[in-house]
């Protein structure tokens, strides 16, 4: 993909700072889960309560780098896919922040390892991401290239779009009510209409006058939705998949999704709460 625009604007780049450790207990058992069963624990992070965090803040703007200038384009698309969608709902679009960090971060979440991956905190209304996760989503999971890399972004921008819409708060009221097993479930439904909602940016963002889509973009979107599922990430890390512990989706759903998004380019498809496709 290529972006010839300008930058959003609304990046704070914490690299190289120190993240602290302040109010941060409940995001580091999140970490020491994901480090122990070895898996992406991204939307449990996702779903965590606001627990009073002060937050450290860094450098404001646009970043300079080429990394930093590449994660500002692909947000900034975002938020353009984003504001049209929403004027067409009757709603406005409200944009999320990015925050670019180095090993450990404070959210309102809680503090997060870089081990947990790209992660979207509802308290705050941020995406957080550690770039070094781009390494090891090409060398441990064989998912190369940019479009994998602006995939992830428009996912997390996906919870974020969940969270304005109020599906998030209705998830939070369901998990004091549900099984462990129900609970995982509906998390698999969120987690896939985030992958629909990042193919239905995809699909709009081509349009747009300073985005270009590239021959095998889409096809690295899907690699990587492929490399990340969870019947996939199951089996490398323990040798069996257990379908009722899936939390994102296997990797033919997260596949599917995307594509869904991506062809239809229709919000109104991407109701997985309620479809017979999972």
């Amino acid at each position: 993909m290529q972006w010839f625009g300008k930058g959003s604007g609304n990046i704070d780049d914490r690299r190289g700072m120190s993240g602290g450790m302040v109010g941060g207990g409940v995001g580091i058992v999140v970490v020491i889960l994901g480090l122990l069963f070895g898996t992406d624990l991204t939307g449990l992070v996702s779903q965590l309560p606001v627990d009073g965090v002060t937050q450290t803040e860094g450098k404001k703007g646009d970043p300079t780098d080429a990394e930093g200038k590449f994660v500002d384009g692909v947000l900034e698309s975002t938020n353009q896919v984003w504001a049209q969608q929403f004027e067409s709902l009757g709603n406005t679009y409200e944009e999320p922040n990015m925050v670019l960090f180095t090993d450990m971060v404070q959210s309102a979440c809680g503090s997060a390892s870089a081990a947990v991956g790209p992660f979207y905190c509802p308290g705050d209304h941020k995406v957080y991401i550690d770039l070094s996760f781009y390494e090891d989503l090409k060398n441990k999971f064989g998912a190369a290239g940019d479009f994998a890399q602006a995939y992830v972004i428009a996912h997390e921008v996906g919870h974020h779009v969940q969270n304005l819409l109020g599906i998030s708060e209705k998830m939070q009221r369901a998990r004091g009510e549900l099984s462990e097993t129900e609970y995982n479930r509906l998390s698999v439904k969120l987690e896939l209409q985030a992958d629909f909602y990042a193919g239905l940016w995809a699909h709009h963002a081509q349009k747009l006058k300073d985005f270009k889509l590239e021959e095998g973009d889409i096809e690295e979107a899907l690699n990587a939705a492929n490399a990340i599922g969870d019947d996939k990430l199951q089996k490398q890390a323990q040798g069996e998949v257990v379908p009722d512990a899936f939390t994102h989706g296997t990797s033919a759903q997260r596949m599917y999704w995307f594509k869904k998004g991506f062809d239809t380019g229709d919000i109104n498809q991407g109701d997985t709460f309620n479809s017979s496709q999972l």
